[in-house]
């Protein structure tokens, strides 16, 4: 039993939903997304929520079941309130601009790096920090992941790009000089 797959997915008022053959279509405020549905898996809409069915009780179609289902709810959840990531730059002279739908970051190397921003992803920057938006929530995770590749936080002094929420577990540096041994 799929507990993922079996919970029912609420529609808001203005969000539609279609589904032709095998792609689903959900249309709201924010836009419009389309996704494929397995065969075996059926989507049925009952008043304000819908439910995901499965056909069988096969391995494959119990995992399928789930994975429709989060894909149906994640889309929901896009367009009609929308996903977003923020990341921010720690580092001494680091910085972001947007140029048009380009992120021009200075990250400490001898050239600035130049992002293409996607055409369904939008970004607000302040200094030393960047707020992206989709309806796509893969999508979106995609891109912040591109984005932070560029100079992960390292560990010593936690410099680089982070997202906002994450935690860099520091390490201790070079103990030093302890005052034995050595030369006299």
């Amino acid at each position: 039993m799929s507990r993922i797959g079996n919970a029912p997915v609420q529609m808001p008022a203005k969000v539609e939903l279609e589904v032709k053959g095998a792609e689903a279509l959900v249309k709201g405020p924010l836009g419009q997304i389309s996704f494929p549905v397995p065969a075996g898996i059926s989507i049925e809409r009952e008043g304000d929520t819908v439910q995901v069915k499965r056909s069988d009780d096969s391995k494959e179609q119990r995992a399928l079941h789930g994975l429709t289902r989060a894909l149906l709810n994640n889309h929901v959840k896009g367009v009609s309130a929308g996903w977003v990531k923020n990341l921010e730059l720690v580092g001494v002279g680091y910085r972001v601009a947007l140029k048009g739908k380009q992120l021009v970051l200075s990250l400490g190397y001898s050239h600035d790096v130049n992002y293409d921003l996607p055409s369904d992803i939008e970004a607000k920057v302040e200094q030393t920090k960047i707020e992206l938006k989709s309806i796509d929530k893969q999508r979106l995770g995609q891109v912040a992941s591109e984005i932070r590749s560029f100079r992960p936080p390292e560990p010593y002094k936690g410099k680089g790009v982070r997202y906002a929420d994450e935690v860099v577990r520091r390490k201790a540096g070079k103990a030093g000089k302890s005052g034995k041994g050595g030369k006299k």
